[in-house]
Formats: structure tokens, C-alpha cells, sequence
């Protein structure tokens, strides 16, 4: 009897746990679920990348009808020849070196614009060369000259659009990055937003910003210009203004509505370069303060990602980390779009300087910093269990930092 009233006490008990963990387990489910659908519409994800590799110019290049395969601009009183050009960066995660051989024929006659073409290409590890394409100039003592280019997608990325004239690779990575935050992101521009729901988005978003400040400023006022004395172009100078505006303004103006405006006024820059009405000199001394300021940020990066405390003495919280690590998340992913297309409109220089084999090295840093992209960002000790996520992307942003650092020397001597 006893033995009865003991089973059905047990029985009783197993009932009444089922009946109290059911709700529990339930929950749990549907907290997951949400998460897991945060994560997929609402965390910057690396989308943005595979786009920014083809080297497109996302909006009015439709209104312009010219092939850029077949585009070439002849100069008046000149005599020009054509050298092809092709540069094929490797397969993603490959950092090994590269040098480009490139066979030269030129004839020059009575009549500007006669052609001849000579491609060849050699190419060792990862990274091949498939022949130059470059513009040969009778122009005198060496100034910079419209060069046409190949350029295509590095490290695995799909097959890139063809530039015919040198620039417009690199201001066309310059535009990517803001065009897909702007337009292509779900939800847009999300610093200015009242209510700020998806603060990993809006760090991420104003990573990607702070890039494009700076390159925008040395844009204007290096790249394109021959010296100090000479003028801006019209259209670099507003575009470098409206980028300034605050990320998180509201209206009168809004930020996003100026932004577009700076990517509007890059653009017709780029066209310029296209009908060869604007100048883009690739010389080291224009390339240096370039890198100089992907230095500075990424240093501030660092800094941020493994600091344990806070200017004030309070210890980096929780919600703070995840901050530092979004906002150096865009600056690395704006970087890696931007440094493959230095690559391509600077190779010439970079190459005779040495420096090809760092440049990738900076490019790879980048990419493994793009693709670290955990659910949740933990701040955990250094030897605890739990992982320290910021401690993990300081480790590929310090060696970016790096890398930058020793190709700006060896293109300082």
C-alpha cells in the first residue's frame, strides 16, 4: 500500500514539474527566436561587401551611355599610346605578394590617338597580373596622366567592373560604402533616429561616416589638386562639406539628406574623370596623408577596443563595448573596400616603392576584422571563459594599424 502511495506521489511531482517548466522552456524559445531575427534584419551585416567589390557606382550610371571598356580620351596637340593594364587581386585570405610585368608598345605617328596594345601578365602565390593597361603621355617631365585600367574584385569577390581612367576606381569605393548605408540598408540612416533601437547599427553606421570624412578631405585637397596654389574642384569641395554635417541631425537639415548630396556631388567628379575633365595625381606625397589618417582612426580604434577604462575611471560597462565595437566594425569594413581600390589606381606607385606586399597585408587585416560577427559582443576578463569580443577585433585592427604604418615608410624614402 505504501508502495502505491509512493508512486503516485512521484507521479504526482513529475506532473506538476512539466506543468511548471513548460511556460519556462517556452519563453526561452521565443527569446531565442526574436534574437535570432534581430540579428538577421537589424545587425549590420556584411552585405555591403560583396557589392562594394564590384566596383559599381550604385546610382545614375545608367544616364551615362559610354562603355567604360571602350572609354579613352585623347588630348589635343598630344600624341598617345595605350598600354593594357589588368590587375587581378587573389583569393580571399591570401596575403602573398604580387608583381605586375607589363610589355610596352608605342608608335607615334602624325595623327594623335594611333594604338597599339600589348598585354601580358605574370603573377605569383594568390595575386596574378594580367598585363597593364595604362596611358603613355608626350607630355613633359613626367606630370600625371589619364591611365586606363582593369580593375576586378580581390579576394574572391565577384568579377569587377572595368575602369578606363585612373581615379575613378578609387572614388568609386570612396561612394560605395555611404551609398549602401544610406540606400541600401534596411531602415537607412539610423544615428538621427528619435528613438534609437538599433544602437550596434548606428555605431557601425558612424564608423563608416568617419571614413569617408577623411577621405573626402584629402581628396579634395591633395588627390586632386597639382599643389597648394591650385584651386578645388567644385564639386570634391561641397562634397567634403556636406559630410560634416552631424550624424545625428534631425531636420533643417537632415543628415541623411546632405549626405546624399556629398555622394551626388562624388559622383559627377567621377564622371568628370570618365570625359577626362577633372585630374586625379597619383604621387606619394598625395597617398601618404591619406594613409596617415587611416592610421590616426585606427589607432583611436585600438585604443578603444582594449581599454579597460573610461576617461573618468569607470570601467568600460557592458553597453559601452558594444559601442567601440561596431564603430571600429565600419571603420575596418569602409577601409577594405577603400584600400583594394588603392590598389588598382595606385599600383604603379605602390608597386616601384615596394610596398605592394604590405598593402595586402593592411587589405587581409581588414577583412579578418569585417568578419568577426558574434550574436552578442561579451566584455569579458582576458582569462575568463567568456570571451572578450573588442580584445578579439583589437588583433586585427593593431596589425592593420601596422602595416599602414610601414607602407607610409616605404614610400617616405
Amino acid at each position: 500500500m505504501s508502495d502505491n502511495n509512493n508512486a503516485s506521489k512521484g507521479a504526482g511531482f513529475g506532473s506538476f514539474m512539466a506543468k511548471q517548466m513548460l511556460p519556462i522552456v517556452v519563453v526561452a524559445l521565443a527569446i531565442l527566436g526574436a534574437l535570432w531575427v534581430a540579428i538577421q534584419y537589424f545587425g549590420p551585416t556584411e552585405q555591403r561587401l560583396s557589392a562594394s567589390s564590384q566596383g559599381l557606382v550604385s546610382q545614375g550610371a545608367e544616364d551615362h551611355g559610354k562603355s567604360a571598356a571602350g572609354t579613352t580620351h585623347a588630348a589635343e596637340d598630344r600624341q598617345t599610346a595605350k598600354v593594357g593594364h589588368a590587375v587581378i587581386a587573389g583569393n580571399e585570405g591570401q596575403t602573398a605578394s604580387a608583381e605586375h610585368v607589363a610589355h610596352q608598345a608605342v608608335e607615334i605617328g602624325s595623327h594623335a590617338g594611333e594604338k597599339s596594345h600589348a598585354s601580358e601578365g605574370s603573377g605569383t602565390d594568390a595575386h596574378t597580373a594580367a598585363g597593364e593597361k595604362a596611358q603613355a603621355s608626350t607630355d613633359k617631365a613626367g606630370t600625371d596622366h589619364d591611365q586606363g585600367m582593369a580593375a576586378t574584385a580581390g579576394h574572391g569577390a565577384e568579377p569587377a567592373k572595368i575602369y578606363p581612367v585612373r581615379g575613378m576606381a578609387f572614388v568609386d569605393a570612396v561612394i560605395q560604402p555611404m551609398d549602401y548605408e544610406l540606400n541600401h540598408r534596411f531602415y537607412g540612416w539610423r544615428p538621427n533616429d528619435i528613438v534609437e533601437w538599433t544602437d550596434n547599427v548606428n555605431n557601425y553606421q558612424l564608423g563608416v561616416l568617419e571614413v569617408t570624412r577623411r577621405t573626402s578631405r584629402i581628396l579634395a585637397e591633395r588627390i586632386s589638386r597639382t599643389g597648394s596654389s591650385s584651386s578645388f574642384d567644385p564639386n570634391l569641395e561641397k562634397s567634403m562639406n556636406w559630410f560634416m554635417i552631424k550624424a545625428d541631425r534631425y531636420w533643417f537639415p537632415s543628415a541623411e539628406s546632405k549626405y546624399q548630396e556629398g555622394l551626388d556631388e562624388m559622383r559627377e567628379y567621377y564622371y568628370k574623370l570618365e570625359r577626362g575633365e577633372a585630374q586625379f595625381y597619383t604621387r606619394t606625397d598625395n597617398l601618404i596623408p591619406l594613409l596617415s589618417a587611416y592610421q590616426d582612426l585606427l589607432g583611436s580604434c585600438d585604443e578603444n577596443l582594449v581599454k579597460k577604462y573610461e576617461a573618468d575611471g569607470s570601467p568600460v560597462s557592458f553597453f559601452k563595448a558594444d559601442d567601440y565595437f561596431f564603430y571600429t566594425k565600419g571603420v575596418a569594413s569602409a577601409l577594405y573596400t577603400i584600400l583594394q581600390a588603392i590598389e588598382v589606381d595606385f599600383h604603379i606607385m605602390v608597386s616601384r616603392e615596394g610596398g605592394l606586399e604590405v598593402l595586402h597585408h593592411a587589405i587581409e587585416m581588414c577583412h579578418q576584422a569585417v568578419e568577426i560577427d558574434p550574436w552578442i559582443v561579451l566584455n569579458g576578463d582576458y582569462s575568463s571563459i567568456f570571451a572578450n569580443h573588442r580584445s578579439n577585433l583589437a588583433a586585427p585592427i593593431s596589425h592593420a594599424r601596422f602595416y599602414i604604418g610601414v607602407l607610409i615608410k616605404a614610400l617616405s624614402t
